[in-house]
């Protein structure tokens, strides 16, 4: 029987934390060791709803392709053309085993180059979690009257963990991802802004296990983050979070539309 995450020690809980895959966005491994309150607006749904509408549809950054898959699962009808793309090798394989069941193309593609398809080639693309959309790209495969969806992540997400690790983040650079910045950048890419919500929402990591995995899984929030190089600020929070409950932190999200203008 397995011990009660309360009772392991602090070197077995970032062993097993520093041994789970880290492939793919499925998050299922946290559960009942982390949790992160959803926005309201359920992307994936709303995702499949535009699926149902779309004749060629493109998914950017798809990860392991799991959001895709569940939003094409969900789809009344599913567009007769619809292509993901992957900048990470491990990811593409993951994709490309999971959709294509579903007839979908999985494309390698670095996430800052140019998008391998035509001018007008896409009535939909979509993104869940894009590192940073590219936007010039986005308008050029979009068709007139098409419409860009997607689930971005917002300003100084999960900092109270960032900064426990790396310090103060000057505003500049926490500031990056703001709304208003990628609404405008959106805009001067030829876009029109059909809606742009935003959600703060609760997290809590409740064993060190967890903040090794999420720090592992998601890299870019404290870059080349490893178990050696923070073991004494990682067995500082493993002692917080047997003292004193759940390390608490806050994600930022927020809801993307934007349509490319008739010709």
């Amino acid at each position: 029987m397995e011990k009660p995450q309360h009772t392991r020690t602090f070197e077995d809980l970032v062993a097993e934390g520093a041994a789970v895959p880290t492939e793919g966005w499925d998050f299922s491994w946290f559960e009942g060791r982390a949790t992160e309150a959803r926005p309201s607006w359920g992307y994936s749904t709303c995702l499949a709803e535009r699926l149902s509408r779309a004749t060629a549809a493109l998914d950017i950054q798809t990860g392991g392709g799991e959001v895709l898959d569940f939003a094409l699962g969900r789809a009344v009808k599913v567009p007769p053309l619809t292509v993901a793309t992957e900048g990470w090798q491990p990811n593409v394989a993951k994709a490309t085993a999971l959709l294509r069941p579903r007839g979908v193309a999985v494309v390698a593609c670095p996430q800052d180059a140019p998008l391998p398809f035509a001018d007008s080639a896409f009535d939909l693309v979509g993104s869940r979690h894009p590192v940073s959309p590219h936007w010039s790209e986005i308008a050029r495969v979009l068709q007139p009257g098409g419409s860009y969806f997607a689930q971005h992540v917002g300003p100084r997400s999960v900092f109270e963990l960032v900064e426990y690790f790396l310090g103060p983040i000057p505003d500049e650079q926490a500031n990056v991802r703001h709304p208003d910045r990628e609404r405008a950048a959106a805009e001067a890419a030829g876009l029109d802004i059909v809606e742009l919500r935003a959600e703060r929402l609760r997290m809590e990591f409740h064993d060190i296990a967890a903040v090794v995995h999420f720090l592992r899984k998601v890299v870019w929030m404290v870059p080349g983050f490893t178990v050696e190089a923070y073991e004494p600020r990682l067995r500082a929070l493993h002692e917080r979070i047997r003292t004193h409950g759940p390390f608490v932190a806050h994600s930022t999200r927020h809801l993307f539309e934007a349509r490319k203008p008739d010709a």
